[in-house]
């Protein structure tokens, strides 16, 4: 089973992008995220349709947020993803006359839809601002050097 860390990474973005004090650029965003900006760029393609970013280029130019922290959630954000399966449980499909395999697939189905169905309620109900006060807090219990942005190895 392969896990995908593209919420993840793009809520790393996006924090990033709240804690910037202008437009940050497709190279820098794509250091943050240890990947090519080109990966960065087409990321940001479904947070720039639904109006969660913008972007302006020339010089001086970059990606910035298209809207408050507290209006957007992470639902939202998985969402403009593509809306990416939460739960990644397989089935087996080549024994469809068995009933055994309608019975698991079956019931496996139903709890799989029920599981997704709450992440996707609690995605729903955490914003980008928790997040970010989050990060805050934990930036106050590190101290000072945490203000220099000592404490985080990579920066914006």
């Amino acid at each position: 089973m392969t896990s995908s860390s593209q919420l993840s990474d793009v809520l790393h973005v996006l924090l990033h992008m709240a804690e910037a004090d202008g437009p940050v650029t497709s190279e820098a965003l794509a250091k943050v995220m240890q990947t090519h900006p080109v990966v960065l760029r087409r990321l940001m393609t479904g947070l720039r349709d639904a109006g969660f970013v913008c972007s302006a280029k020339g010089h001086g130019g970059g990606w910035m947020l298209g809207v408050p922290l507290e209006r957007l959630s992470l639902r939202d954000v998985h969402e403009a993803l593509g809306g990416p399966a939460l739960v990644s449980l397989g089935f087996r499909s080549d024994h469809s006359q068995c009933l055994v395999a309608q019975a698991v697939n079956d019931t496996l189905g139903g709890v799989i839809q029920e599981a997704e169905s709450l992440l996707l309620k609690r995605l729903g109900s955490v914003t980008l601002a928790a997040l970010a006060q989050d990060f805050h807090r934990r930036m106050e219990l590190r101290g000072p050097a945490a203000h220099s942005h000592e404490g985080h190895h990579h920066e914006v």
